[in-house]
């Protein structure tokens, strides 16, 4: 009898949609007397409530990839509990063999449940998303306590309380790899995926994972600050592949990025960092606002990401469509600031125009990065044209233990320029906006949403509706 044990980080309940499940997790690092590390494999199984397990599902924990792996789950029923294990295991012998010759003891495994997606179009659905979490990590150890973990502690507790959270987004800054932006900033890939594991393994926000799909995208600080308008020839050889490569590891692999093969094995390779999946009455598409940058050229995404973006918006769904970006798509900011949309006006009008020429309705932009949050309506039809709003939707910080961003750094009154025109589009109701650490939970019809902002430990900060 073999016994599984816990992983060292996860799981992670990654991308579910009606059919498939992916759950992430870490094996430990251990070398051999030659220096290569010890084959580990990672073991998982699962059940829907009230039924058996299946046979267990065997896969590499690979040293590439800092001891990690992804077990894939098919042939799932739609908007159904399952219930996991999974765990990890040391072996010198070869998959095949391992496979048909090892019984298990699970009393260690990690456990953990999910539900997946609904395939009806008319289902409300409700989720939580923020961003810009910070642990101090200096000289190879972590300075702050757990009160970032709290944020996470919260959303469990109105779980525990009866509240359904169908997804988590995590829509930049999962970590600082540059600690108060000059002292010691992470250099290789070694100090970032040590990161990633203190970030991930904390108490609530690795429970919170397990139990709730779970997707994520990057913003400057998962490399460095503003990235990338200070990056040197050397950051672009060195620093960049070290901080992507721990991203794909720790926030990609378990996206719906890379496909399932034939083998109910995830293959190809993460040579994008934007993606699309939907859930109920809603559609997501979450961008990658930082590695395709090119200031020169005013692009805040690639052409490709551009025309999927567009296609996306254009494809008459009928469903709330989503639309997560690391840097707020609007309100501008007083003072001009080249980080966000306001400083990629062109690209931002071609995205307008899409969905005024198509007249695409219910468009809700997700956002973070300005360490407070808020909500906003824009009217962006022609004059003398029936009104057709975008909104927007801000959540940061999870936790910041520094000034937050106040009101009056906002412009909230009056209109949001285009690359033409000061006055284009005129703001309507905008919420209060909290400054202080925080989360947004967002509870979607298809004929609204209600979003409700909490602080880090679980108060109600400001709530506001919009109708479609």
């Amino acid at each position: 009898m073999t016994s599984i044990n816990k992983l060292t980080v996860g799981p992670i309940v990654g991308h579910v949609d009606e059919n498939t499940a992916r759950i992430f997790g870490r094996a430990d690092h251990q070398k051999l007397d030659n220096g290569q590390p010890r084959r580990a494999f990672g073991v998982a199984r699962i059940r829907k409530a009230g039924s058996s397990f299946r046979s267990p599902s065997i896969f590499k924990m690979n040293p590439n990839f800092d001891m990690t792996g992804i077990a894939v789950f098919q042939d799932l029923e739609p908007d159904t509990k399952y219930i996991y294990q999974v765990g990890w295991v040391f072996s010198d012998k070869e998959l095949d063999e391992f496979k048909a010759s090892t019984k298990w003891d699970w009393k260690d495994a990690d456990q953990g449940e999910f539900q997946t997606a609904s395939n009806d179009i008319h289902a409300p659905k409700q989720f939580v998303f923020g961003s810009c979490r910070y642990l101090l990590r200096l000289f190879g150890g972590s300075w702050f306590d757990n009160r970032g973990d709290k944020t996470f502690r919260s959303i469990l507790k109105q779980m525990e309380d009866g509240e359904s959270v169908d997804r988590f987004l995590m829509v930049g800054d999962q970590i600082y790899a540059d600690d108060l932006n000059f002292i010691s900033p992470d250099e290789c890939v070694d100090q970032y995926l040590a990161r990633y594991r203190d970030a991930f393994s904390q108490e609530h926000i690795r429970k919170l994972m397990s139990s709730v799909p779970t997707y994520m995208t990057l913003d400057d600080h998962e490399i460095e600050d503003n990235w990338p308008s200070k990056a040197t020839s050397k950051d672009m050889t060195t620093k960049y592949p070290a901080a992507i490569h721990s991203y794909q590891i720790y926030q990609m692999s378990h996206s719906p990025l890379l496909s399932i093969n034939n083998d109910g094995k995830l293959s190809g390779s993460t040579e994008r960092y934007y993606y699309a999946f939907q859930d109920g009455c809603c559609d997501f598409f979450v961008t990658d606002t930082r590695t395709e940058r090119d200031p020169e050229d005013e692009e805040m995404i690639s052409e490709a990401q551009m025309d999927a973006l567009l296609a996306w918006l254009a494809d008459g769904s009928g469903r709330v469509k989503f639309v997560a970006t690391s840097v707020p798509f609007f309100p501008d900011l007083k003072k001009e600031n080249d980080d966000k949309w306001s400083a990629y006006r062109q690209q931002r009008d071609q995205i307008i125009n899409c969905i005024r020429d198509n007249n695409v309705q219910k468009v809700v932009f997700l956002a973070g990065d300005v360490h407070c949050s808020m909500s906003a309506e824009l009217n962006i039809a022609q004059p003398g044209e029936p009104p057709l709003n975008i909104y927007s939707i801000i959540s940061s910080a999870f936790y910041w233990p520094y000034p937050h961003m106040k009101r009056s750094k906002f412009k909230l009154k009056g209109s949001v320029a285009s690359s033409t025109d000061d006055n284009a589009y005129p703001l309507g109701a905008v919420s209060d906006v909290y400054s202080g650490d925080n989360f947004t939970k967002v509870s979607v019809t298809q004929d609204r949403i209600q979003i409700r902002v909490y602080e880090r430990k679980g108060d109600l900060k400001s709530a506001m509706e919009f109708v479609f």
